[in-house]
This record gives C-alpha cells, sequence and structure tokens, in this order.
C-alpha cells in the first residue's frame, strides 16, 4: 500500500497556491458617493441591455454582500453610489436639469454633501450643468470629480449627418425615440432637440432656441468653478473590432475624420475642428471623434492581470478648461486613448471589455485622491 508523504504533499499544494494568481484588492472606498450619468437613448437599460453594467446585466458598482455571487468583487463592500435617470432623447438643458434635481433628491435621503459624477457621452455634457446648479443652490462646489467617458464636448458629426437627412427619415427617428424613450422612462422625450444639441454650432439659428455644444459650454465650463476636478478618457477603435451597428454606420453612411485641429468647424461636419485627412486612423469610437473628448485632464486606463487595474491622471496633453478653445495637441493626439468603441465602456455586448474592473479601477483612483 501507498503511504502519502504529508510534508511532500503539504509543500505541493503550497507551490500551487503561488503559483496561482492572487486574488485582486478590493478598490478603496471613495470618500463621497458616485452618481452615474447616462447618455442619449439610455435608462436604466439602453435599449434593453443594463446600461451601467457587465455584459451579464450586473451594476458595475454592485457591492458583494454575503455569499452573493452576482457583483462587483473589485469594490468595497461599503462603497456608495447611484445611478440617475433623465429623460434619453433630449437636450443638455434638460437633461443637466433633471441631472440636478436627481442628485438633490439623492443629497438629501442620503445625507451626504458630495458628489462625484461619471457620465458617458452625453451625460458627460449634462454633469457639468448639474454641477453648476449644485453650486449656485448651496453656495459651495458640489462636484468632487467630474469625470466624462467618450463625450462629445465639441459635436459628432453624427448628429449632424442625422440631422441633415430628408425630413421623412427624422420623422421615424423621432417616432422611434418617442416610442423607446416613452417607454423606458417618460413622455417629453425629442430626438431633433437631443441630435441639435450634439451639433458644435446652432444648427437653427430660426427655430428661437439656441442649441450646439459652443453656446453650451460657454454656459456650463469645465474648469474648476464647478467642479473640482475635471477628468476625461477617451476613446477611439479600428473598424475590425467596433460594434456591429456601429461599424455598419461608419461602412454604409459616414465615416469620422476625427483628429484635425481647427478653431472652429472647419470641414462643416458638426464638431470643433477639421479632419486630417485620413478617416481610418483609429480617431473615433464609432460616434465621437477624439477631437473631441478631452475636458480637462486626460486619464489613463491600464489592465492589470491578476491584480487591481490602474487609473491615472496624465498632463502630458495639458489641461482643457475652455472647452471650445483645445490646442493642436489636444484635439489630436492619440495618447492615452481607450481602445474600445463608443458603448464597448458601457453593457452593451458583444465585446470583450471587462466594465467591472474598469469602473473599479475608477472607484479607487477617485478613493485615493481623497474624495
Amino acid at each position: 500500500m501507498k503511504v502519502f508523504n504529508r510534508r511532500a504533499l503539504c509543500s505541493a499544494l503550497l507551490l500551487v497556491l503561488v503559483a496561482l494568481p492572487a486574488h485582486a484588492r478590493d478598490a478603496n472606498k471613495t470618500a463621497y458617493p458616485i452618481v452615474f450619468a447616462h447618455g442619449m437613448a439610455g435608462f436604466d437599460d439602453i435599449l434593453g441591455y443594463d446600461y451601467w453594467g457587465d455584459d451579464y446585466g450586473v451594476f458595475v458598482l454592485d457591492t458583494c454582500q454575503w455569499g452573493e455571487y452576482y457583483c462587483n468583487h473589485d469594490i468595497n463592500s461599503g462603497q456608495e453610489s447611484f445611478v440617475a435617470s433623465v429623460t434619453p432623447f433630449a437636450s443638455s438643458e434638460q437633461r443637466g436639469y433633471e441631472l440636478y434635481q436627481d442628485i438633490e433628491g439623492y443629497l438629501a435621503s442620503s445625507g451626504h454633501s458630495y458628489v462625484n459624477i461619471i457620465g458617458h457621452s452625453q451625460g458627460g455634457l449634462d454633469l457639468r450643468k448639474a454641477a453648476r446648479l449644485l453650486r449656485e443652490n448651496r453656495g459651495y462646489k458640489v462636484v468632487k470629480y467630474g469625470i466624462s467617458i467618450s463625450s462629445p464636448h465639441r459635436g459628432s458629426p453624427i448628429a449632424q449627418y442625422v440631422l441633415n437627412l430628408q425630413p421623412g427619415v427624422q420623422s421615424v427617428l423621432e417616432t422611434l425615440a418617442e416610442y423607446f424613450g416613452n417607454t423606458i422612462y417618460q413622455g417629453g422625450n425629442d430626438a431633433i432637440a437631443a441630435l441639435k444639441q450634439l451639433v458644435n454650432h446652432d444648427f437653427d439659428p430660426n427655430d428661437g432656441v439656441v442649441t450646439g455644444t459652443y453656446a453650451f459650454n460657454q454656459n456650463y465650463p469645465a474648469g474648476s468653478e464647478n467642479i473640482e476636478r475635471s477628468r476625461s478618457f477617451l476613446t477611439g477603435q479600428d473598424n475590425g473590432n467596433m460594434n456591429p451597428a456601429l461599424y455598419l454606420l461608419k461602412e454604409l453612411w459616414t465615416e469620422i475624420d476625427g483628429d484635425g485641429y481647427a478653431s472652429y468647424d472647419a470641414n462643416g461636419d458638426g464638431a470643433l475642428g477639421t479632419g486630417d485627412g485620413n478617416a481610418s486612423d483609429h480617431d473615433d469610437d464609432g460616434l465621437v471623434g477624439i477631437n473631441s473628448q478631452q475636458m480637462g485632464y486626460r486619464l489613463e486606463y491600464w489592465e492589470c492581470y491578476g491584480c487591481l487595474d490602474y487609473v491615472w491622471t496624465q498632463t502630458n496633453t495639458g489641461y482643457v478648461a475652455d472647452l471650445n478653445a483645445p490646442n493642436s495637441t489636444q484635439m489630436t493626439s492619440h495618447a492615452w486613448k481607450i481602445n474600445q468603441d463608443h458603448v464597448d465602456v458601457i453593457g452593451v455586448p458583444p465585446d470583450t471589455f471587462d466594465e467591472m474592473e474598469f469602473y473599479a479601477a475608477i472607484t479607487d483612483f477617485i478613493a485615493d485622491n481623497g474624495y
């Protein structure tokens, strides 16, 4: 009969345990809650998918309680967060006001005095209006970190492209927006107003309403007056790995040339700047060019196997306080860009992006900086 050597067995088990990657540490708990501000077409979900979730519908800051499996194992169990809900299809004047109301209600019920806001796409514009209204109402800067992800701060060519289509196409779009928007939210959805918001200039000077990102940026700047620290993530991806819907949009209808510098919309595509002559050099994420995305300092995201991912502030491209006047580097540099498309960074499959670790890393970054 074979006799097992207990010492040898224990040594073998120890070697196996050492060889296995260590469990990533939890992200540190932020001092102030994180508020999530969704983009256009979003609510609790975006066309059926959890907006602030992974590919399986689990909220990215869902804390793990005893025995729970479907949660984010990379965050502190005491992490506090709040998902705001605003009209899916509307201008940022309207959505920003609704976000402000949502946050005021959350502060009143939670007892907190400050928040951090993460805004995706149009949510990155909305958070700036909300931050100003919060400061004006409370008499101090409520928003510590304002972080935008893939936001069209200086306009999106796709918005102008759709607005330039025939009225019949616009009517279909309005009908679909009202149907989906009213179903998942409530009345008041206006797809045309939403698109006019995301064109750099005032799209229709004769409609009695001043629209566009240029005017919005003047009223709701990114400097430190309303937000303690403004930061942004840039996204851009090659066509081969792009979400199928965004890929078809680019291939069949329009191509964004999103890394050229100009002090105005020089090529008339609806976004500040101009193209560099190469529309296929990974200079956009399918909806927004990189020349439109930087607000404040850029953030770098680094994925780590076997440990918690990292986020840093990078100052090499400088700070964009006046969103209408970035310099050439800020409009053309691909530095620190995340190689993902516009919807990979939220819970819209198919993709290989790990939303859980990404938002855990952002949470850890905010906490490590004292907020």
